[in-house]
């Protein structure tokens, strides 16, 4: 009777605890909901916050946090931040409670049925033909739920880790671009030290300050590089164990569910009862990681919505540096003002010498300035600002820095007696080449203009941040969704399945025990009849 009893309670347990899984998955899926809001929605919510230090997803993270006496966390979306962790862990903790539940119950329940069995031992009697057809077809629907689970987990699994890596990759793709760039402005403000038109060249001070400027870029540029570098080195080696731990958890429930489905079947109770054991533990694991993967679809969606607010309202320091740094504004301002000085300069040097070389006609004796050049005169250069390094419009007949190479390949002249022109033109082919030198790379640093413009305002880091939102928060938010709830269906479908291994273990044994009993005692009268 105490047997019978504990069995009874062990049912209703179970299916208590699958009801309290349930309603949790529920209130998730309200939350998610929620917090599908669009953009604006969630930080209009918001906007009345102090925001000299923007505090990201303040609304979406308020949770509890354990360690401050469980009051209300308010420090926003910050992965450097322990009580952050702690307040999202604390919405993981009913997982956690049902790991602990169900590992003590469960464990009880089994100690209490094994005394029974040793210590109460009795022939068993009767079976119930409804209550073993039910436990088979139970444990068969269990089971196909528990496959299904595996094969939900699996493929979340497998998409969550594309998307994750995808992601990562763009985020480096993006740090790249922008640090190869910086690297670029360098190597032309290196290039425009060694311009050298006629012996003339750049002043002292402005060679100067271009020595102090490629310092700070090349660092400004490492720096961007190698972070980006460590934080995706880090995030996917959690990702790379993460999905390594799932496809071992989501082979090994399999094999569980299926392979006790068939030792039931085939009513190998010994075999079943250690499987039950297994079982036990490896669904309290799976309960266990159910709370770390809401933990994680929490977190996927707490940075989703902070790169939201940070895009509507950019500010150069945030937690979000761990992910993706702005580089140095003063930096950005101070690279971008040298170009345009470097580049002002470089002009007022070439077009210098047009005005008072190329373009003159000198008598024979003024040698080195006498070169026989004759025919039409040359075009200035377009300079693109003025001496304010203010933006500049060219005027008409001058040639721009895009396609005067081009045009001044017209008034090159050939050269057959050294030193001295040919044919008709206003410089020499060594001359063309100096002023080319110089063109291109004045044209290189004003190419990169619009570029320290952005970078200035971190826009290269605004247009990341809006990319990732649109293009992979959503698959990131929605598989780590599927891992979840094929984690919450394998772990509710193999604990209700090890409780109709044994229920259809025991089932099966009355069974097989009283058509034994009724065959017997069928035989007996025959063999007392008339000899």
């Amino acid at each position: 009777m105490l047997c019978s009893r504990s069995t009874t309670v062990f049912i209703l347990f179970s299916f208590l605890l699958v009801a309290s899984v349930l309603s949790i998955t529920e209130k998730e899926t309200s939350v998610e909901e929620e917090w599908g809001t669009s953009v604006k929605e969630r930080f209009m919510a918001e906007e009345n916050r102090e925001n000299s230090s923007l505090i990201l997803a303040a609304k979406r993270t308020k949770r509890k946090d354990p360690t401050e006496n469980f009051n209300l966390y308010t420090g926003g979306w910050n992965i450097s931040n322990t009580h952050y962790w702690t307040s999202v862990a604390y919405t993981a903790v009913p997982f956690f409670a049902i790991a602990g539940v169900w590992f003590v119950v469960f464990g009880l329940s089994l100690s209490l049925i094994c005394l029974c069995y040793c210590c109460c031992a009795r022939q068993p009697y009767g079976y119930s033909r409804v209550a073993y057809a039910l436990s088979l077809i139970l444990l068969i629907l269990f089971t196909i739920a528990a496959i299904v689970g595996c094969v939900f987990l699996y493929t979340g699994q497998g998409k969550f880790h594309a998307s994750t890596t995808d992601t990562l990759d763009y985020v480096v793709r993006q740090a790249n671009f922008t640090a190869e760039n910086l690297r670029n402005v360098s190597d032309y403000l290196n290039a425009a030290k060694k311009v050298d038109v006629q012996s003339i060249v750049l002043p002292g001070d402005v060679l100067s300050s271009i020595d102090n400027i490629q310092g700070k870029i090349n660092s400004s540029a490492t720096t961007l590089s190698v972070q980006t570098m460590e934080n995706q080195d880090r995030i996917q080696d959690v990702v790379d164990n993460m999905r390594l731990a799932l496809i071992i958890i989501a082979a090994v429930m399999l094999f569980l569910a299926f392979i006790g489905f068939l030792l039931s079947i085939f009513g190998l109770q010994c075999l079943v009862y250690t499987l039950v054991i297994l079982g036990w533990i490896l669904v309290t694991g799976t309960f266990v990681l159910c709370g770390i993967f809401l933990l994680l679809h929490n977190v996927v969606g707490d940075t989703c919505v902070a790169m939201d607010q940070w895009v509507l309202n950019p500010t150069a320091h945030t937690a979000l540096d761990d992910i993706l740094p702005c580089v140095d504004n003063a930096t950005a301002t101070e690279t971008l003002t040298q170009t345009k000085d470097v580049t002002y300069k470089l002009v007022e040097i070439v077009d210098n010498i047009i005005n008072t070389m190329a373009n003159k006609n000198f008598p024979p004796q003024a040698r080195p300035f006498y070169y026989n050049q004759s025919g039409p005169l040359m075009p200035l250069l377009c300079n693109p600002f003025n001496a304010d390094l203010s933006d500049h419009q060219c005027k008409p007949g001058e040639a721009h820095l895009s396609n005067a190479t081009e045009v001044w390949k017209n008034y090159t002249c050939e050269i057959i007696t050294r030193g001295t022109c040919s044919t008709p033109g206003r410089v020499t082919p060594e001359l063309y080449t100096q002023l080319v030198a110089a063109v291109n790379v004045s044209y290189g640093l004003n190419k990169y203009g619009p570029f320290l413009a952005d970078l200035r305002g971190c826009n290269f880091v605004r247009s990341t941040f809006t990319d990732i939102e649109r293009d992979h928060c959503p698959g990131l938010r929605r598989y780590t969704q599927w891992i979840y709830v094929g984690l919450v269906l394998v772990s509710a479908a193999v604990m209700l399945s090890l409780v109709f291994w044994v229920i259809y273990a025991r089932e099966r044994r009355h069974r097989v025990y009283t058509k034994d009993y009724n065959a017997m005692h069928s035989e007996a009268p025959r063999d007392k009849g008339p000899q």
